[in-house]
């Protein structure tokens, strides 16, 4: 975002102003600037006549072409050449095969192309579609084998947070069991089975009178790991339409289930790279009930 800052010096009306601020910028173009741009002392306003005073401050904030390029399903949290680390909004896929789709690598290789960089998006994980947070993407498929390769090894710490429904004792733990695919959904034994080994481990960061706020670190990554553990310890995911309540009642239309942290060695130039991203607003106004 671009910004100007023009201090008044006399009494005048806005649009006047801007004509003689701007001088080099086309009459018309000020007028387009001044529906949409215009900030006075911090306020928006698009009053062409709107009286200015000796010592307001008049500012103009601008998109730049990058920013006019960027995504609205999700937020582009870092970008480099070699890959990207996204925020995921709720409701939007990570990948898909069929691909008339909205995904994480549409939407990103849309972007791409409008940015003219030549290269496209290629999956390194997954979010379930309606968990929101950090997703790691790289725009090369050696970048995406290196992190297969060893995902372990570079991806030191990934962090969610989750709203359970009740108070989960004890408040803090490790949850252990071993997971097979069942017809409709994930299956969990606390013995093993054959199945793939799956490890969480859960902190209770507040409580309130029908909810838990709980922050989830990942030793495994098995498909809906978080969403199974917290049915297993009976205290499920709020809003969650596959492993939760039928009966759920909360005020909130969506999972809450979200990926705030993101840590990982980057495979390319080596650095330690860490990411998060606040607790959402829809999660805090819940525990508030």
């Amino acid at each position: 975002m671009k910004k100007q800052e023009f201090h008044v010096a006399e009494p005048s009306g806005l649009l006047d102003f801007l004509f003689k601020s701007m001088p080099d910028t086309s009459r018309t173009r000020v007028k387009s600037i001044l529906s949409h741009n215009v900030y006075v002392d911090g306020r928006r306003t698009s009053q062409y006549n709107f009286p200015l005073q000796p010592g307001m401050k008049v500012s103009i904030e601008t998109a730049s072409r990058k920013d006019r390029l960027r995504p609205r399903d999700l937020d582009i949290v870092y970008e480099d050449p070699h890959l990207f680390v996204v925020n995921k909004h709720e409701g939007l896929l990570s990948y898909s095969k069929n691909i008339k789709d909205k995904t994480v690598i549409t939407v990103l290789n849309q972007y791409l192309e409008a940015s003219h960089q030549s290269c496209h998006a290629h999956v390194v994980h997954r979010l379930d579609r309606d968990t929101s947070g950090l997703m790691l993407v790289s725009k090369s498929k050696e970048v995406s084998r290196k992190f297969e390769e060893d995902w372990k090894g570079r991806v030191f710490d990934r962090r969610y947070f989750a709203v359970a429904w009740g108070h989960i004792e004890p408040p803090k733990g490790e949850i252990r069991s071993w997971f097979t695919d069942g017809e409709f959904c994930v299956l969990s034994s606390p013995t093993d089975n054959g199945g793939k080994l799956a490890v969480t481990h859960y902190e209770v960061l507040e409580t309130s009178r029908r909810y838990s706020l709980v922050d989830l670190k990942l030793d495994t990554g098995r498909h809906n790991q978080i969403r199974v553990h917290l049915r297993d310890l009976k205290h499920p995911v709020v809003h969650d339409p596959m492993y939760g309540y039928k009966d759920d009642l909360s005020p909130v239309s969506r999972l809450c289930l979200h990926a705030y942290r993101i840590c990982f060695i980057h495979p390319v130039t080596g650095r330690r790279m860490k990411f998060e991203t606040p607790l959402p607003d829809a999660f805090a106004k819940l525990m508030e009930i």
